[in-house]
């Protein structure tokens, strides 16, 4: 059966609200704690992983987050940003028994995103990228085990966001001054960092999602991650074919296959994704493997254009799953 879910930002700042709203779009699929960045720095992507980074401190500044010696105000909004989501999930999630998703931004994305104190890029620095993959997975092991004792019957699943790991890997990010660029990390550290992030977490489903265009799918293939997640809309067909080896080798496709924009079109979404799907060799019945989301989070959107594009998302796991068994 086709699943469908969200990739993880929603609009709005009321946490209560969208957790349940949530709950209630996505709980025959997988539904997810939502990041709700409207609320400001420590709900963003980056401030919010920084936050799980065992014994590295952040705080904001003008262009953004910079690790420091100790905890402060800024590192404080964010964990307490995340306690408040969590006990609005403990709430709403009372009893459940299914599927349950949490988001985490990656090593490679905050190593790319985060400053050191001397004002480079963090992932500049190989003793600084090692400390971050390492404080990160430990992190999240925690994060991991609180979520269980909150809803200890949910099937939990994480969602590794790496977003920036392309220009890690191809050397495309500036330098702090702009007029160069940082040398890219060797492959093999950064399948490593990634590998270590996932393997953090026992008993649970990984996902590895990257939405870029220039998505490295071997490599996220290699991390062990059990699913990887992509915008099926940027893959050209070298990239689909590395798809297809990775689902014939058993990795899960999460397709993000509905736009984030306008109205949506589930029925062109279907048509996109089946005709990639056959040009690929991929049997129809192995369509009721995918898990289905949006190409990207929400936060961008209204709430009503928000909860259009997931209504599609579900109405395209149906057709999907009524395919696969045709």
């Amino acid at each position: 059966m086709t699943l469908a879910s969200g990739i993880g930002s929603w609009p709005g700042e009321r946490p209560r609200e969208a957790v349940v709203t949530l709950r209630d779009l996505l709980g025959e699929g997988i539904p997810h704690l939502p990041e709700l960045p409207a609320r400001g720095a420590g709900a963003d992507m980056i401030g919010r992983g920084a936050a799980l980074l065992t014994d590295l401190h952040v705080e904001t500044q003008p262009y953004g987050w910079r690790f420091v010696d100790r905890s402060g105000r800024d590192e404080g909004r964010a964990r307490a940003f995340l306690r408040e989501d969590l006990d609005e999930l403990a709430e709403a999630y009372d009893g459940w028994t299914g599927p349950l998703k949490l988001q985490v931004t990656g090593p490679w994305t905050l190593a790319a995103s985060i400053e050191l104190t001397r004002g480079e890029r963090a992932v500049s620095d190989p003793g600084a990228r090692r400390d971050i993959a390492e404080a990160l997975a430990d992190g999240l092991a925690q994060h991991v085990a609180g979520v269980r004792r909150l809803v200890p019957g949910a099937a939990l699943v994480v969602q590794v966001d790496e977003p920036g790991l392309p220009a890690v890997l191809e050397g495309r990010l500036p330098t702090q001054s702009g007029y160069g660029r940082l040398r890219s990390v060797d492959r093999g550290e950064v399948r490593d960092g990634l590998r270590g992030v996932v393997e953090a977490v026992e008993g649970v489903t990984t996902v590895v999602h990257c939405c870029a265009g220039d998505v490295p799918v071997q490599l996220l293939r290699e991390s062990g991650a059990d699913a990887v997640s992509l915008d099926t809309s940027l893959l050209d067909g070298a990239r689909w074919e590395h798809v297809a080896e990775a689902v014939d080798a058993g990795v899960v496709l999460w397709a993000g296959a509905v736009p984030t924009t306008g109205a949506g079109d589930w029925r062109s979404a279907r048509d996109r994704l089946v005709g990639a799907w056959d040009r690929i060799g991929l049997d129809r019945s192995a369509l009721g493997d995918l898990v289905v989301t949006p190409a990207c989070g929400l936060a961008g959107t209204s709430p009503t254009s928000a909860v259009a594009t997931l209504r599609a998302t579900g109405d395209l796991a149906s057709a999907l799953t009524d395919l696969a068994a045709a």
